[in-house]
């Protein structure tokens, strides 16, 4: 799985650990950046990612800024794009099981690097259900106009 990461410099030690800890389960990690810790403005790795998404460069995305809801935020602004804020494994496994989300935010504020892999890679191995949930992801879809 090619997964897109990318961040703004308070995500920026956890974007490295997840890019690390991610190779070595097998994922094709492409880093975005940002690569230092400028400044920087979130919104424009977020698009990166999320373009790369629905092109289909990207399997997944995944987007880390102080908080995750400004990532998420601009994220969603995106035509096609479902994007969650998680922090822990049961958000992240019904993230995707229920909502489909093709892109995980986190914040570098609110979670350790460990705990970030933890909930990436269960995040990236979850399967979304389909079943009473493709409706609802329709109409969620629908929303955008």
């Amino acid at each position: 799985m090619k997964v897109g990461i990318g961040n703004d410099t308070k995500g920026f030690e956890i974007k490295q650990h997840l890019v690390k800890v991610l190779s070595t389960k097998g994922y094709q990690m492409d880093d975005v950046g940002c690569h230092s810790l400028e400044p920087v403005d979130y919104a424009d790795f977020a698009r990166m990612v999320c373009e790369g998404v629905l092109s289909g460069k990207y399997d997944r995305g995944i987007l880390i800024c102080g908080t995750g809801n400004g990532m998420a935020m601009a994220a969603n602004k995106i035509r096609g794009i479902r994007a969650g804020l998680c922090h822990d494994v049961f958000s992240a496994v019904m993230n995707r099981e229920h909502n489909d989300a093709n892109v995980l935010c986190m914040g570098g504020w609110l979670i350790l690097p460990e705990k970030a892999a933890v909930v990436a890679g269960h995040w990236l191995d979850m399967r979304f259900a389909g079943g009473i949930h493709v409706a609802k992801i329709e109409k969620l879809m629908a929303l955008e106009g």
